[in-house]
């Protein structure tokens, strides 16, 4: 029996973090208007980004998602300096991730506003086109 999981099995595998105020609203108005983006993508909705521990990123990727697209509403965010707070965070991710040999290409904080359904999906593709070439890439060295 083929299952959606199978057909995806080989597919590069993103999770989308989107802020609840912004770019959640800009995710969904992609869904509404029928726009295609991969199937792939697994994505949560939460406050604001900056919750998460830099250890949060690493374990996703350590647990299987092969990207994480961080949505955020940049400097528009509601909590006050947040933006900036977040984009340190992932400063201080990235050194994490070549320290455990994981390619920072893999990992992109982006701004995404209420209306910004092809911003948003432009950015799953482009994420997307990231991760295969990281793949043949890996492929071929091995």
């Amino acid at each position: 029996m083929v299952t959606q999981l199978n057909l995806l099995k080989d597919e590069p595998k993103i999770l989308i973090i989107a802020t609840l105020a912004c770019s959640y609203p800009g995710i969904d108005n992609a869904g509404q208007g029928h726009k295609e983006y991969p199937a792939s993508t697994f994505v949560i909705r939460i406050p604001d980004p900056v919750i998460f521990p830099e250890e949060f990123y690493i374990q996703a990727f350590k647990e299987g998602y092969d990207g994480i697209l961080i949505a955020s509403c940049g400097d528009e965010s509601p909590f006050k300096d947040s933006y900036k707070k977040l984009a340190a965070r992932i400063d201080r991710t990235y050194q994490l991730m070549q320290k455990e040999g994981i390619e920072i290409e893999r990992l992109r904080l982006t701004a995404i506003c209420t209306v910004c359904a092809d911003a948003f999906v432009k950015q799953v593709k482009q994420m997307y086109e990231t991760l295969l070439e990281l793949k043949k890439k890996k492929a071929s060295t091995s």
